[in-house]
């Protein structure tokens, strides 16, 4: 399977699809001729019976040689119909010598007799659409109208109602014949390539793969895009407050990245009545007396807004917000040196969102996945074994003799309820997203609540959300982060309170879990893997990982985003 860019997709011997190169690919030599058998029944029978009408209607040997002219031209029109060359010239040869025999047939006996010999028409014009040469059926066809007008002309018959009537009438039988076959052809072509939008997402991938081999560092990283791009307009112009803000669900932007000295609660509505709104429907660079946070600015401060629109294509990706206390700060010419920065660093910034994007689907996918597998395989596996072991018990005499065998039974029986317990609180965790609308702190309390009503804790929350909200794939990892620390604590920690903090600011964060458990040492090996797997996740997000004792006892794991210094209290 091919695409337009010359790609083509093969399916291997492992069962999976590979998608090669034009370079890569082997030119084979084109098989051998093969005749169908439907062209040639189709011939034969049009053919036998313009004969038999013809020697009907007339016995006239010019009629006959015609005929048997159309009959040697059908045999390369057969070995040759897909060729390049071969296929269309001897296609037009049998129209040409189908009319010249159906004006012979007019001429000889009736005029209308021409239908005996035009069915024929259709076969060539037929072939043609079915190797997809559209455009040629209507050559054959303006061909036949021409070689019929002509020999009518020549025999006498251009003023003959009947022969007239027969050639028109079997001209747009052959042009209707061609569209409906052409039709069919078209739907049973849509049919078999059905797996293309896999072949196309597979040649994607392989080049978005070798795309990103041959970035340099962390380039597909958005926050450290938005981050490089802050400092490029701040080396600009002048710039207290800035931010990079990109689109996310529900018509608001979330935070990519930002710089200041104060806290700024920038306006991420987009149906707000805010210059950030302006410039995200107008993909104009707009400028505003007004400050584009909610933050409440002191009377009589002068402030200088600018917001320019990181447009890639023609859709809108983010923004850039810059602020400055003084007035008439980004007269047109400063506009123009931000734009022309800010215009190229819009297609880096799309790749990077698009390849998060990516990447956080195809991690939701395999979670949902593994999900399904462990609850329809294993889960059940262990249920079944449950009830072998409740009949087990159930069979046995209560007798001094089997009571040993019925205590090891029911231990046997209470450690298969521990695990599945354990297995569905898997399940939980793996299907466990932040909603769209409830945010990262609904998710990380939800998930606290169900795992601390398992194993008996008692749970205390922190909870303080701005209306903000941070990239999906930031909040997915900083749950994951949430979840692990928590599972740790029920699991290893022996701690009968947590406390949980989450404090989102975007693009500041801070997720902690606390306990008053046994902490971490030697004695709890099997918590390290989670340990390592929590770290691998902040440093995807850029994030800090914080492992600390906590005191009188137990431990605090916490991971930070950004940093609070900014934030005044927080």
């Amino acid at each position: 399977m091919a695409g337009e860019s010359g790609w083509q997709t093969v399916h291997t011997e492992s069962g999976s699809w590979r998608a090669i190169p034009p370079e890569a690919r082997v030119r084979t030599p084109p098989p051998w001729p093969r005749i169908h058998a439907l062209p040639v029944a189709s011939r034969a029978t049009l053919l036998a019976m313009a004969t038999v009408l013809s020697l009907w209607a007339t016995d006239d040997a010019r009629v006959l040689g015609w005929l048997g002219l159309l009959t040697l031209a059908a045999v390369p029109s057969l070995l040759g119909a897909a060729h390049p060359v071969i296929g269309p010239l001897s296609r037009l040869a049998e129209v040409v010598l189908c009319g010249l025999a159906a004006a012979a047939v007019a001429a000889e006996s009736e005029p209308a007799m021409a239908a005996a010999v035009l069915p024929y028409l259709t076969v060539p014009v037929v072939v043609a659409v079915l190797y997809g040469h559209r455009i040629e059926s209507f050559a054959l066809i303006a061909g036949a109208a021409g070689v019929l007008t002509g020999a009518g002309l020549t025999d006498g018959l251009a003023g003959e109602a009947g022969y007239l009537l027969a050639c028109a009438q079997w001209l747009v039988v052959s042009v209707l014949a061609g569209e409906v076959i052409g039709a069919m052809r078209r739907r049973m072509q849509n049919r078999r390539v059905a797996p293309q939008p896999y072949a196309e997402a597979a040649r994607l991938l392989t080049q978005l793969r070798s795309v990103a081999r041959q970035l340099p560092g962390a380039t597909l990283d958005p926050g450290g895009l938005a981050e490089h791009l802050i400092e490029e307009v701040r080396a600009l112009v002048p710039v207290e407050r800035s931010a990079v803000l990109s689109a996310s669900g529900g018509g608001r932007l979330v935070v990519l990245a930002q710089h200041g000295t104060d806290r700024v609660d920038w306006e991420t509505a987009l149906d707000a009545d805010s210059a950030i709104a302006d410039a995200w429907a107008s993909q104009q660079p707009q400028t505003s007396a007004r400050s584009q946070s909610r933050t409440t600015v002191p009377a009589g401060t002068e402030v200088s807004a600018l917001v320019v629109p990181l447009v890639a294509g023609v859709r809108t990706i983010g923004l850039v917000a810059m602020e400055t206390d003084s007035a008439g700060a980004y007269p047109q010419p400063v506009i123009k040196r931000v734009v022309d920065v800010v215009g190229p660093a819009a297609i880096r910034l799309e790749a990077a969102l698009l390849f998060d994007e990516v990447r956080t689907i195809a991690t939701t996918e395999e979670r949902q996945r593994l999900a399904r597998e462990i609850h329809d395989g294993v889960a059940q596996e262990l249920v079944m074994v449950g009830y072998g072991i409740d009949n087990t018990l159930a069979a046995l005499p209560d007798t001094p003799d089997s009571a040993p065998a019925v205590e090891e039974l029911r231990v046997l029986r209470a450690e298969v309820t521990r695990v599945i317990t354990e297995l569905r609180l898997s399940l939980f965790e793996l299907r466990s997203e932040v909603d769209r609308y409830g945010g990262l702190t609904a998710a990380v309390a939800d998930y606290a609540r169900t795992i601390a009503a398992t194993g008996g804790l008692r749970v205390h929350f922190t909870l303080n959300e701005s209306t903000a909200r941070l990239p999906a794939a930031v909040e997915a990892e900083l749950l994951r982060i949430a979840q692990e620390a928590i599972t740790n604590a029920r699991k290893h920690a022996g701690a009968e309170n947590l406390w949980v903090t989450c404090v989102v600011d975007p693009p500041y964060a801070n997720i902690e879990v606390s306990d008053d458990g046994s902490g971490i040492g030697d004695s709890r090996p099997d918590g390290r893997y989670g340990l390592a797997i929590m770290k691998e996740r902040a440093d995807r997000i850029r994030g800090r990982l914080e492992i600390k004792p906590r005191n009188p006892t137990g431990t605090t794991v916490a991971v930070v985003l950004g940093t609070a210094t900014r934030r005044g209290s927080v």
